[in-house]
């Protein structure tokens, strides 16, 4: 198909943009072509993307010229901003702007700004229920995503707005998986309560991203939640015993207990933890699993996604 649109994907070796390329390489009579950014192209991820069929270009997400580039000639863009790289809400704002700078300039059709609350709407400065945190922030990592839509909109750039959900990835990547506690059984913990915790697979999030471009203009403009499924921290503990073969329970500490277990980014982990349970109804109403199945029929729940990859999130 000659006339393909080229999409540029930002994270490309990472879960959301590599989803994205993945979803787009499965799908050879969609109408699309992946291009994807890197900052290596000579890295062992970026080759394999290659291998697979996609366009390798080498860009630098604070580069906002070589982002112009990389854009040159796409029809749309993927952008995302990896916050735990460097822990610093104001290098990913400075991010956000130079990519709708780049995007402005690049002269792209349509731009998916993968973006959070900035939760500071619902929580001010002011308010003592949460410690602020670096004096301008509740949730940096999400405050400073939601902050920076207006890069996208003051400049005209055509851009739809994807807010994600929790990565069930986390139980393999970030630490979270269950852990033996000191009577050997596992405990999986979260600041949660009784509150229900939206969350995704991270290959999802391309896949729904995927959805939205084929969606095409009716989708500029518009902020889609998506998630797999909502499950309260027991639920997800039941989940985890059933597909671990062992007990697993559910130890639901408060947001300050989280915040003091002294891991970097744990104040901040902490403070979105307690956000999301506060403002559960609000929160979880913004990710309906019936959209981003319309989007992407593919959509894991918990349970299918914890049977194929059961045998990768560590229980030492």
């Amino acid at each position: 198909m000659a006339d393909k649109k080229i999409i540029a994907i930002l994270g490309a070796t990472g879960a959301q943009g590599g989803g994205l390329v993945r979803a787009i390489l499965d799908d050879p009579q969609g109408g699309f072509t992946a291009r994807a950014i890197t900052r290596d192209p000579n890295a062992p991820k970026a080759r394999a993307l290659a291998a697979m069929g996609a366009e390798v270009v080498g860009a630098d997400v604070d580069d906002p010229a070589s982002m112009e580039r990389a854009g040159a000639g796409a029809y749309g863009a993927y952008f995302v901003t990896f916050f735990w790289d460097h822990f610093s809400p104001g290098r990913e704002k400075a991010q956000a702007r130079g990519l709708a700078a780049a995007a402005k300039s690049a002269g792209l059709r349509h731009v998916i700004w993968s973006t959070l609350e900035d939760t500071r709407r619902w929580v001010p400065l002011g308010d003592t229920r949460m410690p602020t945190l670096m004096e301008e922030y509740k949730v940096p990592h999400f405050d400073a995503k939601g902050e920076s839509n207006a890069y996208f909109t003051e400049r005209g750039v055509p851009t739809t707005f994807l807010l994600t959900s929790f990565y069930w990835d986390n139980l393999i990547h970030f630490g979270m998986a269950p852990k033996p506690g000191p009577d050997g059984r596992l405990a999986f913990t979260l600041p949660m309560g009784d509150k229900k915790l939206p969350g995704i697979a991270a290959e999802d999030i391309g896949r729904c991203a995927y959805g939205i471009f084929k969606g095409g203009d009716a989708l500029i403009g518009k902020t889609i939640g998506i998630a797999g499924e909502h499950l309260t921290g027991a639920r997800m503990a039941e989940e985890l015993s059933r597909a671990l073969g062992q007990d697993v329970i559910y130890n639901a500490v408060t947001p300050a207990v989280y915040r003091s277990f002294g891991f970097p980014g744990a104040d901040d982990l902490g403070n979105m933890f307690q956000f999301k349970a506060d403002f559960e109804s609000d929160f979880c109403a913004e990710r309906d699993p019936a959209i981003a199945r319309a989007l992407n029929p593919r959509l894991q729940d918990f349970r299918t996604w914890l049977a194929r990859n059961k045998d990768r999130i560590p229980t030492e």
